[in-house]
């Protein structure tokens, strides 16, 4: 590659001498190289963020567990991940991108092998935490990086195509983990990601920089670290344990308080840090506040229907896994074929047409899934799911790039890990709330069935009698027929309680993204120039 070229490149850019130097050795492709090392990693620990969604029925199955405590096998994920999140900053300073990748691999490897073999689901939750812990520092490195590597006017084609790691790595989770649940087992499902960790070890070794050796090393706030951790930890424990123990009981008043204190105590602590791990400033920046709340509400819809819709799959139209999985791979597949386009768009286009746009593509889906029921056929739910896959492609870029796009040089790094902080909080968040819903509509809608299924309803009677009817030639005595008959009564009407919870949950979240019109309503032309 011409010199030349490298150096019209190096102009163009504000970055460090370390990069400029990798550049000169590698050429005008070292940009490229560099992200792809970074994408290679994100689908690493991604994969795993949505591959267990698969095999949490069989999960269930194998340790007697409800839903209620297999969700934390998706929620744990995305709580670490989130408050990890934060570290990235820090360490993209004190240690640099090489050895954020290297060693967040390692730690990923290590929570794979944890998960594949663990005798208990503790011991898989906290698998869980070390995989989502090593992808928390990794992904926000694709944005400060790109801000580094790119001139402007790329930059936002590069997010577009590098989205593909931090996106469509969960949406093929679940083909991939129904693929090993089935043919292997649920336990190799936490093998997935290995393959990929291997070969960016040596390659992040290659062409990843280092930290730089100009900037004074920041000293990290451990209180601050804590304060996030218990607040995010408390709210999700109260969250999912609301409904059962009651929300008045004093477990919950006890966990809820402990989650305002400490969500207080972080806010206060922040405002009078030099250093703040989560600088609340950029905060104050109108369009990076508007759009850090667009990216919450779009991390609670792609993880919360990422988690719904293969439970409904399984739960309610019985699939297996790997049907399940089939179904999701379609919608990824176009998904990761807009990134490219919508990343063009991100540089070209009015932004809020592309947010709003792709906000109610996924209203309209989610408005559809909850029309969703046993005999809904195999290519309807599929088209649902690539309709919601549009709207996620479409906005993805756009929500990057917004949200940090004129913000200060020196709230750049801030502005990427924020936001990347806010998706991911959402993410975990919209888990939590999607199987609160599920668990709180479906018992609802049990008991308002069951409270019909009486000795005094003529349906009630003729579906009973139908049913012992059936049972009569296996030989079973009229007590016991009619004890049978009456299970399956009730086994009936669960399952179509579930389907109602589920249609429930699919339409929660199409008021909420309804609802996300109002904020990009309130972004005005100016605010896609200029942050005040």
């Amino acid at each position: 590659m011409s010199s030349n070229e490298v150096e019209e490149r190096l102009a163009s850019l504000n970055t460090s001498e370390e990069i400029a130097s990798r550049y000169r050795r590698f050429g005008i492709r070292y940009g490229w190289m560099v992200m792809g090392v970074v994408v290679l990693a994100n689908v690493a620990a991604l994969l795993a963020s949505t591959m267990i969604n698969v095999a949490i029925p069989d999960i269930m199955g194998t340790f007697g567990i409800g839903q209620d405590k297999a969700q934390w096998l998706s929620t744990a994920f995305l709580a670490a991940s989130t408050v990890t999140m934060l570290l990235n900053a820090w360490l993209m300073q004190v240690v640099g991108p090489r050895a954020i990748v290297t060693g967040a691999m390692m730690v990923f490897m290590l929570g794979s092998i944890m998960g594949g073999t663990s005798p208990n689901t503790d011991l898989l939750i906290v698998a869980r935490i070390l995989q989502g812990s090593a992808a928390g520092v990794i992904t926000p490195m694709s944005m400060s990086l790109v801000f580094q590597l790119f001139p402007a006017g790329r930059q936002g084609t590069v997010l577009g195509l590098t989205s593909i790691g931090v996106i469509l790595a969960p949406a093929l989770g679940p083909f991939m983990g129904g693929y090993l649940n089935d043919t292997f087992g649920w336990r190799y499902v936490y093998y997935l990601g290995i393959p990929f960790a291997l070969l960016v070890i040596p390659a992040a070794g290659l062409l990843l920089p280092g930290p730089s050796r100009n900037a004074k090393p920041p000293k990290l706030d451990w209180l601050e670290l804590a304060l996030v951790t218990l607040t995010i930890c408390a709210l999700l424990v109260t969250l999912s344990n609301g409904l059962r123990e009651g929300w008045q009981s004093n477990f919950i008043v006890s966990w809820g308080g402990t989650a305002l204190l400490a969500g207080v105590a972080f806010i206060l602590w922040e405002l009078r840090c030099d250093q703040p791990l989560l600088d609340l400033r950029v905060f104050t920046y109108f369009k990076f506040a508007i759009v850090a709340i667009l990216a919450v509400i779009f991390g609670a819809g792609l993880y919360g229907t990422l988690y719904l819709a293969p439970l409904f799959l399984q739960l309610a139209q019985g699939m297996t896994a790997m049907e399940t999985g089939l179904m999701m791979l379609l919608p990824s597949l176009i998904m990761g074929a807009m990134f490219p386009i919508s990343g063009r768009m991100a540089d070209r286009v009015d932004q809020r047409l592309l947010l709003g746009t792709g906000f109610f593509i996924l209203a309209i889906s989610c408005l559809l899934m909850s029309n969703a029921d046993p005999d809904t056929s195999w290519w309807t739910f599929c088209w649902w799911l690539i309709v919601s896959r549009i709207g996620i492609g479409l906005m993805a870029p756009a929500i990057n790039l917004s949200a940090v796009q004129g913000l200060p040089m020196e709230y750049l790094q801030q502005g990427a890990g924020a936001a990347n902080f806010m998706r991911q909080v959402g993410g975990a968040f919209g888990v939590n709330l999607a199987s609160v819903a599920l668990e709180y509509r479906s018992s609802f809608h049990r008991d308002a069935m069951m409270s019909t299924q009486t000795f005094g309803s003529d349906d009630t009677l003729a579906l009973v009698g139908d049913l012992s009817q059936s049972l009569s030639g296996l030989g079973l005595t009229f007590w016991e027929n009619q004890a049978v008959s009456y299970g399956i009564l009730g086994q009936m009407v669960g399952q179509q309680a579930l389907v109602s919870g589920f249609q429930d949950g699919f339409l929660i979240f199409t008021v909420v993204f309804l609802m996300t019109l109002i904020p990009i309503g309130m972004l005005r032309r100016r605010h896609m120039r200029s942050m005040h």
